[in-house]
């Protein structure tokens, strides 16, 4: 498939990050993860060294196994945030020589925090003036502003360089943030424009689905730059009086939590615009408390950056049932559409597709259809009778599970995959959750791949999007609470007897099943990964149960809303290329399942694996990845000890060009590994 490359110039603003600097998490504030570097190309990838390494394991109590930040980089100096602490940590650009450290230690507010480790990463504010500051959010929801030279506390900023976030939450009357275990966090990144309005979205316990009754409700707050006062509150669940409250049925936005703002939000400046990606509401799976479409659960809303105030929204999922958050940031890009310039914000999803909006009115640039969805059955249940489906671009991941996309490598491979389907409901994209039966179905698959929290990248020179996916597939079925104490609340409950994921549903309704289906992958593991426990079921011969790539990574024209091209991403995982059943079978590579977020540069699309991988052609680690950004077509490799577990970066330093990239899994503990060419 040939590249059409779009017409250069059109928004000369619109260049990505300047002299050789990282300033924010995806570059800037609109989240293109580009850079124009071009030391590092196609020529010369495969010959990068490390150049030093920045271990975290004595940033906290114990080591980080889940280190998923992006460091900045400003005038020759690095800062990330490391450990199980998270502290924030300044080097030396060059040499990765430690300059400084900081670390909040927030006793058993920390201790019990929803959202812990080193999250994504920090953030960076200049008044040009030589006022430079680092800010981030703890553990424990609080608000700390540093000196970027220093590292020390500013002072005048909050209450001794600290803002409360759950002390300045409105919440209601009765309803206050336990300063100790109310349920609030962040992993992301605030987000500082230069005009001094700091954004903070809200995120809850990660892996489980909490109690609808009561739970924390998501919202948005903007402080002052200069002295962390509060200026304005976003909230997610609308209260009455709000814009959207209506579609909480029942008064239903009462006892209903989440719908947070856990991942990156952008921010158009020229326009005074901010674009907040919200997730689902509580419970993720079960809806029956909260009948209605549930604004603003899924939904890409605009609001006015002074103010709060909403300008525009969309939802993505109307009365969600799927944990089809909207994981990443919106993405700004000026782009040309049959001759006409137009200021677009981009939106990827789980359910891999692509929205493209105007980003100051919110229309879509192309047309999305609401169409008719299956009804489920479950007890109690609301369901919307349409969903919103994009007609441009396509689809660039699987979506749902049909006979189609399993594994076909050999006949009797798919015969058995058929035979393991027949006990599920299987059906394209937003298929109903059903009841767990034993008598089958023993439940359903629900996504949650696609592109997850790493986001999609855009060069905003040639308008082309690149966006990492993965497939994961994982089994889930429906049943009642085991305890009558819980009858009106949904849940999750991860048995662990059986490896399954069960969502409760409305109390005795359903009648639980008397001896639980055969035993399942463990929930959270990608279908498309390779590992079966002993005694799985779900895997044909311990193979995925889908066809591969189980890893992708797709580059769409913008202009045109077609793809360009697409590449499995990821050597083939060892059970597979070793496996027995495929003895003599040439097998093209698989990619794999996981997060990968990508960099793009001047010439090329760099991303690390995020498993490991033993080949003849390297030992047992993952490989750091570059493409050529035009064809697809792989460019060059340099081995990692550990898969990646950030999104990686670039900057420049003394006229050498560097990639810095987080790494960490299984017992391999958070690293910053960055690379260069030899000197």
């Amino acid at each position: 498939m040939g590249l059409s490359w779009a017409t250069a110039g059109v928004h000369a603003q619109s260049v990505g990050v300047k002299g050789g600097e990282w300033p924010s998490y995806g570059g800037d504030l609109r989240n293109h993860h580009y850079s124009p570097l071009d030391q590092i190309d196609a020529s010369n990838f495969s010959r990068l060294q490390v150049a030093w390494r920045f271990k975290a394991d004595n940033l906290g109590p114990r080591p980080e196994y889940k280190l998923e930040g992006t460091p900045l980089m400003i005038k020759g100096v690095l800062y990330a945030t490391a450990g199980t602490r998270r502290a924030v940590v300044a080097l030396d650009a060059a040499t990765g020589e430690l300059m400084w450290a900081h670390s909040e230690r927030e006793g058993k507010r920390g201790e019990a925090a929803p959202r812990q480790l080193s999250g994504r990463g920090l953030s960076y504010w200049s008044d040009g003036k030589g006022d430079d500051r680092i800010l981030y959010v703890t553990p424990g929801y609080q608000l700390v502003a540093l000196d970027a030279g220093t590292g020390s506390l500013i002072k005048a900023f909050g209450r001794n360089g600290l803002v409360d976030l759950k002390q300045y939450a409105v919440y209601g009357v009765n309803q206050k943030i336990d300063p100790i275990n109310g349920e609030i966090g962040l992993h992301a990144t605030p987000a500082v424009t230069k005009s001094g309005v700091v954004l903070v979205g809200s995120a809850f316990r990660e892996g489980r689905t909490s109690k609808t009754s009561n739970n924390t409700k998501g919202m948005v707050l903007a402080f002052d730059v200069h002295t962390g006062r509060k200026l304005w509150q976003f909230n997610t669940i609308p209260r009455p009086g709000e814009f959207g409250n209506d579609t909480w049925l029942n008064e239903s936005w009462a006892v209903n939590g989440n719908t947070g703002v856990w991942s990156q939000i952008s921010v158009d400046e020229d326009l005074g615009l901010a674009y907040l990606p919200v997730e689902t509401p509580s419970s993720d799976f079960y809806g029956g408390s909260r009948p209605g479409n549930n604004l603003f659960g899924d939904t890409l809303v605009c609001v006015d950056l002074k103010t709060g105030r909403r300008k525009w929204h969309f939802q993505l999922v109307h009365h969600s049932l799927w944990n089809m958050d909207i994981t990443a940031a919106p993405i700004l890009t000026d782009i040309t559409v049959g001759g006409r310039a137009i200021k677009a914000v981009a939106i990827t999803s789980k359910q891999a597709f692509l929205y493209v909006f105007d980003r100051v009115t919110g229309q879509p640039v192309w047309p999305i259809e609401e169409r008719p969805v299956e009804k489920g059955d479950v007890p109690g249940e609301w369901y919307s009778p349409t969903q919103p489906f994009p007609t441009k671009p396509p689809a660039y991941d699987h979506q749902g599970v049909t006979l189609d996309n399993l594994i076909d490598f050999t006949p009797a491979l798919h015969a058995e995959a058929v035979q393991i389907a027949s006990k599920y409901k299987l059906g394209p994209v937003f298929t109903p959750p059903v009841v767990s039966k034993v008598e089958g179905p023993y439940g359903g698959f629900r996504s949650s791949g696609g592109v997850n929290w790493p986001g999609g990248m855009y060069d905003p020179e040639t308008h082309i999007a690149y966006l990492p996916s993965f497939t994961s597939l994982l089994p889930l079925g429906l049943l009642p609470p085991p305890n009558k104490e819980f009858s009106d609340i949904a849940y999750v409950e991860a048995d662990a007897r059986f490896g399954v994921r069960y969502i409760a549903g409305p109390g005795e309704v359903i009648a639980p099943a008397a001896q639980p289906p055969a035993p399942l992958p463990p929930s959270g593991g990608p279908s498309g990964a390779p590992a079966t426990p002993a005694g799985g079921t779900l895997n044909p011969q311990g193979l995925p149960l889908v066809k591969p790539p189980y890893g992708r990574i797709t580059a769409i024209n913008l202009d045109t809303g077609d793809i360009v091209w697409q590449v499995a991403h990821g050597e083939t995982p060892d059970a597979v290329r070793n496996h027995s059943a495929l003895k003599g079978l040439t097998i093209p590579r698989t990619g794999q399942a996981g997060y990968a977020g990508a960099l793009i540069t001047k010439t090329l699309v760099i991303a690390g694996e995020p498993q490991l991988t033993t080949t003849p052609d390297h030992p047992r680690g993952a490989m750091l990845r570059a493409y050529d950004k035009a064809t697809g077509k792989e460019a060059g490799a340099v081995w990692m000890p550990a898969p990646q577990s950030g999104t990686p970066m670039t900057y420049s330093v003394d006229g050498r060009q560097f990639i810095v990239i987080a790494i960490s899994a299984g017992n391999y503990s958070g690293e910053y590994l960055a690379f260069a060419l030899p000197r």
